[in-house]
């Protein structure tokens, strides 16, 4: 595939309400193609506009890579929830590897929790986020199985019991976030031209098997790849926090 055919993500931290949503991003294709959709552990609100329509989803987290068909001359909007965020009522389990549609109004208006809201841009974001927020439609769990223990010294809920509602806020038991976060965190990091035994060590993996067998699953792609520039289209890597899956 030519260089000129990649799709180039424009992307940015929230400048507001960073407690729900933690990137913004946008892309456009001009011709037909296929990108790879690296795993992510987050639910991501996408708006496509094609043909002169609009068509608004809630894409759930996503467990590995997977190749997806991109269709021309579309342009593409994404609000990347934080952890633990739940757009009502589509909560995260129910749409892991999935997504779910949201109809749009003549007038261009997404209908989401019965109400049609006036679709956001890049640039204002925030707005529709906030909005969504003050209607009791996007709420944030504070659940988090280390909290709970902290809180609870004596007498606290077992640990199959927090690992259960983890899942059931994220989708994912916490050590699927953080193998995710992990990998997407060593793409990033081979992407970045660093040596694959700089990663392994930085990151915690066995070798360098152990490394390639997760950027297969995770990523879609090889360490080589990465540090290579891979060619082919897909989807932008993120960088975490100190702790995957924090």
């Amino acid at each position: 595939m030519e260089e000129a055919l990649r799709l180039r993500f424009d992307h940015r931290d929230t400048e507001t309400d960073a407690s729900i949503v933690d990137r913004v991003w946008r892309t456009s294709s001009d011709v037909e193609e296929t990108m790879t959709s690296a795993a992510r552990t987050c639910s991501q609100l996408i708006l496509t506009r094609m043909q002169g329509h609009l068509f608004a989803s809630l894409r759930g987290p996503e467990t590995r890579a997977t190749t997806a068909p991109v269709p021309p001359n579309a342009e593409f909007l994404g609000i990347r929830l934080t952890l633990g965020t739940v757009l009502r009522p589509h909560p995260a389990a129910s749409i892991v590897d999935g997504y779910v549609p949201f109809p749009v109004t003549d007038s261009g208006r997404i209908v989401i929790g019965g109400e049609d809201w006036e679709a956001p841009t890049y640039e204002n974001a925030e707005q529709f986020v906030r909005r969504l927020r003050h209607a009791g439609l996007l709420v944030r769990s504070r659940l988090r199985v280390e909290e709970h223990l902290a809180g609870h010294p004596e007498g606290h809920p077992s640990q199959r019991t927090l690992q259960r509602q983890y899942r059931a806020v994220t989708g994912l038991s916490q050590t699927a976030v953080t193998q995710i976060d992990r990998v997407n965190a060593a793409a990033t990091m081979l992407r970045d031209g660093l040596d694959w035994r700089v990663v392994v060590e930085a990151l915690g993996y066995f070798d360098q098997a152990h490394l390639a067998h997760a950027l297969r699953r995770y990523v879609g792609r090889t360490a080589r790849g990465l540090r290579a520039g891979d060619e082919a289209s897909m989807s932008f890597l993120y960088k975490i926090g100190p702790r995957p899956g924090s």
